[in-house]
């Protein structure tokens, strides 16, 4: 059982070794803070948390540095919950509103982040699969050629450019001017403010009512084979989950770190490139009471991020979809500040959808 002086002698370890990267020794410990007793006694009181597991020497008549597991108690209880600035908190919500639409405020909102806590900054986009179709447009740019455009209720904008084959009967060669109108009116008339489940299952009944006209012929007709190829690529745009999606910033600030990390640098490298094991991580991450999810050093080994601290909450882009922001480096940050940022720009962004 740590003391209560205890717990402030590591509260000071950590809070000096994360603003040199020096162990702290206990003369340092007494010359810099007001405990009111003596070397000796502040060196027992380390004695102490190293039994614990709390801090460790690094090397033989050093100072001491925290564990992981000092970080742990550090965060759990010892961290200050301290607010930003009001200066920041202009600033956060000045830059955010000039967003132009959904990924633009990703982008905003990962930059942001990676400069208030010199860290690498992850922003999971939306997920599709809970929100709903506001509208579905198709236009058509040339005889053979559409812009399917599909808008969900949070603003994400889907687009994708579908090139038709041309057919050709007896009066000559056609693109898509008899059918366009018509499909599109179908298709707003089935999936309005539908969730994207169900808007998915009405544009196969519409696919499949033209399918079902065709079975009995060896062939399509060209309006029919021309509908059925625009109908596969939204059905495609409705089902895809873009909460797969990341945006990141403030890679460069690992270069900064580089001294932070032994030999796994290259590990976090790789898990920033590919993203899919940040992924697998942020399904593991659960919140806290404080509605913070932190992993710290070796809790992260399993994903090869053993030296590494995930600092996450969540952030709602519309009243159905929650998504994943966070901020990653070395286990010697600075927590207090870090946790701040997150939840301030987190709670911004939710705020910035919430108005749209």
């Amino acid at each position: 059982m740590v003391s209560e002086r205890g717990l402030d002698v590591l509260r000071v370890i950590v809070t000096d070794y994360v603003q040199t990267r020096e162990p702290v020794g206990s003369k340092s410990i007494v010359d810099r803070h007001s405990f009111g007793v003596s070397a000796a006694t502040i060196r027992n009181d380390m004695a102490h948390l190293e039994e614990e597991e709390l801090i460790v020497a690094p090397h033989t008549s050093s100072g001491r540095i925290p564990t992981d597991k000092g970080y742990r108690v550090f965060v759990d209880k010892l961290a200050d919950h301290r607010p930003l600035r009001a200066a920041q908190k202009v600033a956060i919500k000045r830059f955010l509103s000039e967003s132009a639409d959904l990924d633009d405020a990703l982008v905003r909102t990962a930059r942001l982040l990676s400069q208030l806590t010199n860290q690498v900054a992850v922003v999971q986009y939306p997920s599709l699969a809970k929100n709903c179709v506001r509208h579905i447009e198709l236009v058509e740019l040339s005889p053979l050629r559409i812009v399917s455009v599909l808008i969900t209720d949070n603003g994400v904008v889907e687009q994708r450019n579908i090139d038709i084959a041309p057919y050709t009967d007896a009066v000559g060669l056609h693109g898509t001017g008899l059918w366009l109108p018509e499909l599109r009116d179908q298709l707003l008339a089935a999936v309005r403010d539908l969730d994207m489940a169900a808007a998915a299952h009405k544009t196969r009944e519409i696919r499949d009512t033209i399918a079902r006209r065709v079975q009995s012929r060896e062939n399509l007709s060209g309006i029919e084979a021309q509908q059925l190829t625009v109908l596969d690529v939204i059905i495609e745009q409705i089902t895809i989950n873009r909460s797969d999606r990341m945006v990141l910033a403030g890679t460069a600030n690992l270069v900064r770190t580089e001294i932070d990390f032994n030999k796994s640098l290259p590990p976090l490298l790789d898990a920033i490139e590919e993203q899919v094991i940040l992924l697998k991580l942020f399904a593991e991450l659960r919140l806290d009471q404080t509605g913070m999810a932190i992993s710290i050093g070796r809790e992260n080994e399993a994903f090869g991020l053993e030296e590494t601290s995930v600092l996450s909450t969540d952030y709602e882009s519309s009243a159905h979809s929650v998504s994943r922001l966070a901020v990653l480096g070395p286990t010697r940050m600075d927590y207090s500040a870090n946790i701040a940022a997150v939840r301030a720009v987190a709670r911004y962004l939710s705020r910035l959808f919430s108005e749209e």
